[in-house]
């Protein structure tokens, strides 16, 4: 046996706790996870309270070894990290703060369970949905067989909840809880092709399930796509919980019996103005507005664009230029400008003239 620590227990009232977290699956679980994030086109972090809890330096660690060895290349000809950028490490108190900001995702977290808990209810309090979480745990047995649980997602949102208590109208999003089943159903269809592969009943169930878990997924998507979602996805005009449903199970048997719809239409995001946390001063916004639109055309032009973002510290940066090399130039630019503000009979410039016209 291995003696990780031992102390005395000297006080009256006393809590030990002890956590045993083998991580011997972790390359297992980076593998998923960065391959997954390759195919979403998103930016990998990898979460742990480190800094506190020492024993997760190790699943750091191994996260890190299995990136470098068989994915940062991949990820830096995607155009997803830069030549000399590392794998992302967010502090799990951080994560919480980037979960606020980073609303538009494009994103992956790989983190301890209890962690991974905390940020999926933090995601459906801030959408006020659970409706784009899922949680699944992933293992292996003896034999180096893939284990795969699919849960419902760990996001909760409880007024919804008390409200369906109450025999009140509610819109709830289940396409997470949905997306559980299905991935549920299709693994269990593998695993029982893989063991039974020349059994010819076995074939058909298997294609069959398939079949079913991608129209049903096709059919929600649709449906979202049509206008036709719940309330956190098409605001106060959409649907009910019981009226999505039956959308949705109308049009899935129209799938299965080969009626296709045609190409359902690409619609855009729904307006901010519908989530919950949406509570904008209109005053103070057009005062913003005024502020930044010098010429009061009513609009903003790029250059105004560009001097607001500079302004509230939100800019797109130019990794490839330093802060001094960017002063440097801009200096250039008004002496530039300057020198060309005379033509040599000490006239306007021309070309100056129309730019400030």
């Amino acid at each position: 046996p291995t003696v990780v620590d031992s102390r005395e227990l000297t006080n009256d009232v006393n809590v030990a706790v002890v956590y045993h977290n083998p991580y011997d699956n972790v390359p297992d679980l980076a593998h998923i996870f960065f391959n997954r994030c390759l195919e979403q086109k998103v930016k990998p972090y990898v979460v742990t309270k480190k800094t506190v809890f020492k024993w997760q330096e190790f699943f750091w660690l191994k996260m890190k070894e299995t990136f470098d060895q068989h994915y940062r290349h991949r990820y830096i000809e995607a155009g997803l990290l830069a030549e000399d950028e590392e794998l992302p490490h967010l502090i799990s108190d951080a994560a919480t703060m980037q979960i606020i900001r980073w609303q538009d995702g494009n994103f992956g977290m790989a983190a301890h369970n209890y962690d991974g808990d905390m940020l999926t209810d933090e995601v459906a309090q801030v959408h006020r949905s659970p409706g784009f979480i899922t949680s699944n745990l992933i293992g292996k047995t003896e034999d180096g067989r893939l284990i795969k649980e699919f849960e419902a997602s760990h996001g909760t949102v409880t007024d919804l909840w008390e409200m369906h208590l109450r025999d009140e109208e509610t819109s709830l999003n289940p396409l997470g809880l949905v997306e559980a089943l299905i991935g549920a159903m299709q693994h269990s269809a593998e695993l029982e092709f893989e063991a039974n592969k020349k059994d010819l009943e076995v074939q058909r169930r298997h294609a069959k399930i398939l079949n079913f878990c991608m129209s049903l997924r096709q059919a929600m998507h649709n449906t979202f796509r049509y206008g036709q979602g719940t309330r956190d996805m098409s605001g106060p005009t959409g649907f009910t919980t019981e009226d999505f449903v039956a959308k949705v199970a109308w049009r899935l048997n129209r799938y299965l019996a080969n009626d296709e719809d045609g190409p359902a239409p690409v619609l855009a995001e729904p307006s901010r103005e519908y989530l919950k946390q949406y509570n904008v001063d209109t005053d103070k916004l057009k005062g913003m507005f005024s502020k930044y639109d010098t010429d009061k055309s009513g609009s903003i032009n790029y250059k105004e664009f560009a001097e607001m973002l500079v302004k509230l510290g939100v800019a797109p940066v130019n990794k490839n230029v330093s802060p001094e090399q960017a002063s440097k130039t801009k200096v250039d630019e008004i002496i530039g400008n300057e020198n060309e503000d005379d033509d040599d009979d000490g006239k306007k410039n021309s070309s100056e003239t129309e730019v400030k016209a």
